[in-house]
């Protein structure tokens, strides 16, 4: 039994607004598919035109920060794929998401805080 859990952000490369509710929607199920690929959860996921808040559970043989490059890695690359129309907007660093993130580990009651927090994101129409 664990109860490790994670709050990521991931902001776009040059913090450019890109992301619409269809281009949202799909982000979250790769980034689902991703965190079941190693054996983590994510429990809530939203965001806003340049960046999305993730909250993951996970177990402790899994590094944080390999988790994170392949959430970035994978569904900057399946985007890219599937949404042309992004093309513009990172067409110079050939990468959609900036090289840095924040990670926060927390747990009990400031879990539903973050939860809260995550689900008030002025997610675009």
């Amino acid at each position: 039994m664990f109860a490790l859990h994670a709050h990521l952000v991931f902001v776009t490369k040059f913090r450019h607004k890109v992301f619409s509710d269809h281009h949202l929607t799909r982000m979250e199920q790769i980034m689902r598919t991703v965190c079941a690929d190693f054996d983590t959860k994510l429990v809530d996921f939203n965001g806003e035109h340049n960046h999305v808040h993730l909250l993951v559970n996970f177990p402790p043989k899994v590094a944080l920060s390999k988790l994170v490059n392949s959430l970035k890695g994978v569904s900057s690359r399946r985007m890219r794929q599937e949404f042309p129309d992004l093309r513009r907007h990172y067409y110079r660093a050939n990468r959609l998401w900036s090289g840095s993130y924040y990670a926060g580990s927390l747990g009990g009651p400031p879990l539903t805080a973050v939860r809260q927090y995550i689900e008030q994101q002025n997610h675009p129409v």
